[in-house]
Formats: structure tokens, C-alpha cells, sequence
């Protein structure tokens, strides 16, 4: 097996992108990287548009097509990127429980109790058991590779899907905040009867003693609970709804002045969770849940630089709810691999030189 000077020395970053099964064609395997994303192709609860879990394949596919010199990290390829191998066992539980979960969404939406239907509420139990089962197997995965010392991201599948790793890390770290980006705010409690629902992850986030902090950005749909669940949090959630911060723009604050006091409100160490609906849907049209409004991708990755140029480090990162389409697939790509090195940037000593 080669070794990693063996594979620093004999890759050419100028090459075309090889189809070996790792993202953007990168010469490495989970020995030699530093960082480690896991796919979850899971979207069994999603409520609105499917194909999501689609989104690591097309991120996968798509991420061969990128130019790998970076702007915030020129050499970041170096730190070893490997993508471990989507899980078949997970896609095929997602196919057939997808169907049920329909099921139970179609019949709520008729304005029926699932308790009143034995059948109905077996399935419920079972999907519910089925996504927690998901979770733990990331929460291992997410385990073992901070063990042996590198960092996780994890791609979606529906926003669901990091809970496990956000675990995982709680064990590692006493105290960590998380930088969310989402048209929605994620807040509510077991979402039409499933406790993991893609509308529950920061809800069950926040189950996390750990997690002391939670920022939101570009909110723009949620509902009356999730604004009375924020207000009373005791500062615990900050939420940067979209409309306020364009009304800031429009107004004329810089838009970095903005990502500045954001950043501020975070602890030291930072998880980040981006939903690709968290966009213009311009860029994520085939996302579950798009929404008018929303960020640009150089918006975000600016948000992203700041946390690093403020001296915290970024400890693990998801990008969810990509869209099963080559042009959502290519726009995950970018954001997957601009955090995959601004992750290694801010835990490197060079992290206070970011576009000095």
C-alpha cells in the first residue's frame, strides 16, 4: 500500500478528475486521509420533494469536475479527503421505508390519527426505530474515525442524517456550537409523528448537553412554535431570519459586517450544518424543501471564512438535502470541498492567514 508521501509525491493536482470512487478524484483511502466524509442516502421522512438521498452519488459524480486549487487553502487537497463507500444497506432500507413513511404522511394529511389505525402506527414505530438505527450506525462510523485522529463531514440524504456524528462528537468535545444554514428552522418536535424527521434535526440537536450554542441563518419558513421554542431558549438559539438580514443589506450593512456579529455569537469549537435550501433555490432547484430567498454560495462561504479568521475551529460539517440533479450535485461538491478545507485550515496554524 503506498504511503502517503508515496501519494503526495506522485499525484498532479493539474490532472483531469479519475473515476476511482473518491471525491474529486483524489488519490487517497481512509488510511491516508485526514478527513473522512460518510454518505447517507437516507430521506425516509422527507415531506415535501424526494430524491434527496440521491445527494452523496451527485455529489460524488459531480466533485470530479472541480478544479481542486482553493482560494482559503491552495494545498488543502494535501490533508487527505476520502469518501467512504455509500452504504448499500441503508439505500435499500431507505426505498422500502420511504413507501411506508408516504403512507403516514398521506393519511395525516387527511386529518386522521395514526393511533386510530394499528397498522399505520406499527409502520410509524418501525420507521422511528429504522432512523435511529441510522443514526447510531453513523454515530459509530463518526467514532472510530475520530479515534484514530481525523476529522468527519458527513453528506445527505435529508437534514435527518447528522444527528449521529453531532453524538459522536459530544464525546470528544464539552462544549461546541452550531453554525446552521436552512431555509427552516428544524425546530420542531417529532414532525408529523417521526422523532427523527429532516424538520426535527436541530430540535434534536439541542437534545445534546454539549451543543451550548445554536446559530441559524437564512431562516425563512417555520412556524409559530419553533419562534416561541427560539425566544424562549434563554440565548441558547439565535436565529438570523432571511428576510431581516436582507432588510440589513438593503439598508446598506456589509454583508461581512454581518457574518461578523454572527460568528461571535459562537463558542470556540463549531459544527456546521448546511442545508442546501439554505440557497436561492437557483442553486439547489431539485433540493426537498426549496424556498424563494435564501443565501448565495459565495454568502455562505464567507460566513464560513469568518468563523475561521476568528480563530475558532470548525470540528465537523454536514451538507444535506442535495438535490438528485448534476447541477445540485456540482454546487454540493463545491460546498463540500470548500469545508472539507477550511475544516483543516482552522485547526492548522496557519488559520489566522486566511485571504490576509
Amino acid at each position: 500500500m503506498p504511503t502517503r508521501e508515496d501519494i503526495l509525491q506522485n499525484f498532479n493536482p493539474n490532472d483531469i478528475g479519475l473515476d476511482n470512487g473518491n471525491l474529486l478524484g483524489l488519490p487517497f483511502n481512509y488510511e491516508s486521509a485526514q478527513t473522512i466524509v460518510f454518505g447517507v442516502p437516507w430521506e425516509v421522512t422527507v415531506s415535501y420533494g424526494a430524491g434527496t438521498a440521491a445527494g452523496p452519488q451527485r455529489v460524488l459524480e459531480a466533485s470530479r469536475q472541480l478544479d481542486i486549487y482553493d482560494f482559503d487553502h491552495p494545498e488543502g487537497w494535501q490533508q487527505g479527503i476520502f469518501m467512504a463507500p455509500i452504504p448499500e444497506h441503508i439505500q435499500q432500507k431507505n426505498e422500502s421505508l420511504r413507501q411506508d413513511a408516504t403512507r403516514i404522511i398521506a393519511h395525516m394529511e387527511q386529518g386522521r390519527q395514526i393511533e386510530a389505525d394499528p397498522d399505520l402506527a406499527k409502520l410509524l414505530e418501525t420507521v422511528n426505530q429504522e432512523c435511529e438505527a441510522v443514526n447510531q450506525w453513523l454515530f459509530e462510523q463518526a467514532k472510530a474515525a475520530m479515534a484514530q485522529g481525523k476529522q468527519v463531514a458527513v453528506i445527505g440524504g435529508d437534514h435527518s442524517v447528522p444527528l449521529g456524528c453531532i453524538q459522536a462528537l459530544a464525546e470528544r468535545y464539552s462544549e461546541f456550537g452550531i453554525l446552521h444554514i436552512d431555509a427552516h428552522a428544524d425546530l420542531r418536535q417529532a414532525y408529523e409523528g417521526f422523532q427523527y424527521s429532516h424538520a426535527s434535526i436541530m430540535f434534536n440537536a439541542l437534545k445534546v448537553p454539549q451543543v451550548s450554542k445554536l446559530v441559524q441563518v437564512g431562516i425563512r419558513d417555520f412556524c409559530h412554535d419553533e419562534v416561541s421554542l427560539i425566544q424562549q431558549s434563554g440565548g441558547r438559539v439565535s436565529t438570523y431570519y432571511d428576510p431581516l438580514l436582507k432588510q440589513k443589506l438593503y439598508a446598506g450593512v456589509p454583508w461581512l459586517e454581518l457574518c461578523k456579529q454572527m460568528v461571535a455569537e459562537l463558542p470556540q469549537h463549531v459544527y456546521i450544518s448546511f442545508d442546501a435550501d439554505g440557497l436561492d433555490p437557483k442553486l439547489c432547484p431539485h433540493t426537498g424543501t426549496p424556498v424563494p430567498g435564501g443565501l448565495e454560495l459565495e454568502q455562505a462561504f464567507c460566513l464560513f471564512r469568518e468563523v475561521v479568521n476568528s480563530g475558532r475551529k470548525i470540528i465537523g460539517f454536514d451538507v444535506c438535502e442535495v438535490g438528485d440533479d448534476e447541477w445540485d450535485g456540482n454546487v454540493g461538491a463545491r460546498a463540500v470541498y470548500k469545508l472539507c478545507n477550511l475544516m483543516a485550515l482552522s485547526r492548522s496554524a496557519l488559520a489566522t492567514s486566511v485571504w490576509a
